[in-house]
């Protein structure tokens, strides 16, 4: 784990029952026991940020919403996109599509793709969509690439919803 680009994060773990979660999460930890009240620190989210020197080149997520502030109903456009790295990075060839928009609700979609071959096989770099959020409220709208079930990266924003005339909350 490169802990130079982990400064600055914390976790604090509750009991010993967390290292599963953890070892979801960041793998490296896999076998470590991690006693009650000891903080780990330099911990980064291999779905966020990169790993290791292989990442440099790895393409980035970045999500928006427009517009981040509407009143109920509000239809929302949210654009998530590849930046960076190749057009044939496997991890995000034909990667499953999974929208949490933070009302409940969800949203998936896969592709049946070609097989992967290194230097032809393409990645999709855009994902539009629109969605409606009918209650007042902040939401947290996730984003997630996903090999199989596994997410592979990850990112997320928030929108805010007024009440609208009628009183939508």
């Amino acid at each position: 784990m490169d802990f130079s680009t982990a400064i600055g994060n914390t976790m604090r773990v509750q009991s010993v029952q967390h290292t599963p979660r953890l070892t979801r999460f960041w793998p490296s930890l896999a076998g470590t026991t991690i006693a009650a009240g000891v903080v780990v620190v330099g911990l980064v989210n291999p779905l966020s940020a990169g790993t290791g020197s292989d990442d440099k080149d790895k393409p980035k997520l970045s999500l928006r919403a427009s517009p981040s502030v509407a009143f109920a109903p509000a239809r929302i456009y949210v654009v998530a996109e590849i930046k960076g790295g190749p057009d044939d990075y496997e991890k995000f060839y034909c990667a499953g599509v999974e929208w949490d928009w933070g009302d409940g609700t969800k949203s998936e979609a896969s592709a049946d793709c070609e097989p992967y071959e290194a230097g032809k096989s393409e990645i999709k770099r855009r994902f539009p969509v629109e969605h409606t959020f009918r209650v007042a409220g902040q939401y947290r709208i996730q984003f997630r690439l996903k090999q199989k079930n596994d997410p592979v990266a990850a990112v997320n924003t928030t929108v805010r919803i007024q009440p609208g005339i009628g009183g939508t909350r």
